[in-house]
């Protein structure tokens, strides 16, 4: 599967593991938080600030699947970071996942 910068045809698609799929939906910004515009299926808007965070602290917090009153951190892939340090390299927050 690829990432590609939407609206930026001047940045080369990444190649991604097909598992980033449901991986990428940690990262997201929800809809209208924070300046995130609505946006259709498949594609996706990360927050810079959010991934400057995740790549100084080298983990992703989230909702603990087993306690949503409570937060649970996971250290992030190399993968992850490689794709978080193409976001920034890129200057990229709206991105698109394909086949």
């Amino acid at each position: 599967m690829f990432v590609s910068a939407v609206g930026r045809a001047d940045i080369p698609p990444l190649k991604m593991p097909n598992r980033f799929r449901t991986d990428i939906a940690y990262f997201m910004t929800p809809a209208l938080e924070r300046g995130a515009p609505k946006l259709p299926e498949g594609e996706y808007w990360i927050h810079a600030d959010d991934v400057q965070r995740w790549l100084e602290s080298g983990v992703l917090e989230v909702v603990s699947p087993l306690d949503s009153m409570n937060m649970t951190e996971f250290e992030i892939t190399e993968e992850q970071e490689a794709w978080l340090r193409w976001l920034v390299a890129n200057g990229v927050q709206h991105v698109r996942v394909d086949d």
